[in-house]
C-alpha cells in the first residue's frame, strides 16, 4: 500500500528548530522527487522545498531558503525537513506529497503530484 507519513511536528519558539519526517512505503523512493508543501489557516497551500529523484538536486521557496534543507535517505525511505531558524510565519501544517511520474526534476506544483501524506502540524510561537 502506497503511504506517505509525516512526522516530527510540534510547538517551537520563534528561532529554534525541528525536523519532519516524511517515511514512505508501497514505492521505490529513489525513482521519484519528493516535496513539502505547507497550508496555514486561511491561506492556500504554498510549496516549501523539493528534491529530485536522481540527481537529487533541491528547490526552495524564497521565504525558507537559507533556514531550511530537504534531504532523503532512500534506504530508509525517508525524506527529511530540517527547518531551522523558525519564524511564526512558518506555523502551517505540513505536507510531503510524491511526483506523479519517475525520474523527473522536482517542481513546487501541487498539480504534479499525486500522493499525498496526512500533513504535520508546525506552531512557531512564544
Amino acid at each position: 500500500q502506497l503511504q506517505l507519513v509525516e512526522s516530527g511536528g510540534g510547538l517551537v519558539q520563534p528561532g529554534g528548530s525541528l525536523r519532519l519526517s516524511c517515511a514512505v512505503s508501497g514505492f521505490t523512493l529513489d525513482y521519484y522527487a519528493i516535496a513539502w508543501f505547507r497550508q496555514a489557516p486561511g491561506k492556500e497551500r504554498e510549496g516549501v522545498s523539493c528534491i529530485s529523484s536522481t540527481d537529487t538536486r533541491t528547490s526552495y521557496a524564497d521565504s525558507v531558503k537559507g533556514r531550511f534543507t530537504i534531504s532523503r535517505d532512500n534506504a530508509k525511505k525517508t525524506v527529511y525537513l530540517q527547518m531551522n531558524s523558525l519564524k511564526p510565519e512558518d506555523t502551517a501544517v505540513y505536507y510531503c506529497a510524491r511526483d506523479k511520474q519517475v525520474f523527473r526534476r522536482c517542481v513546487m506544483r501541487s498539480d504534479d503530484y499525486a500522493y499525498w501524506g496526512q500533513g504535520t502540524q508546525v506552531t512557531v510561537s512564544s
